[in-house]
């Protein structure tokens, strides 16, 4: 069984998490360890989603779900062109 992958909402609080756990004084690999993911997984995160807020989040999704719909609309008067 596959594991579930977690929310963009779940990633920025597990982040946070860590960030807590180190200010308190734990090494940054016991804290990521705690969360429950490795360390390359810990990384990709912070890169895709550190710093980020609740608003920003919402934001960045509504920009890909934008997105989104303006490529199914691109491709789609691409097809009618053709």
């Amino acid at each position: 069984m596959a594991n579930k992958r977690p929310k963009p909402a779940e990633i920025v609080t597990k982040l946070r998490q860590v960030e807590v756990l180190t200010g308190q004084g734990m090494p940054r690999l016991d804290a990521i360890r705690q969360i429950g993911v490795t360390e390359q997984t810990y990384y990709r995160w912070k890169k895709k989603y550190g710093g980020m807020g609740a608003d920003q989040l919402k934001e960045l999704k509504r920009l890909q779900k934008e997105n989104e719909r303006l490529r199914k609309a691109v491709s789609d008067l691409t097809l009618d062109k053709l």
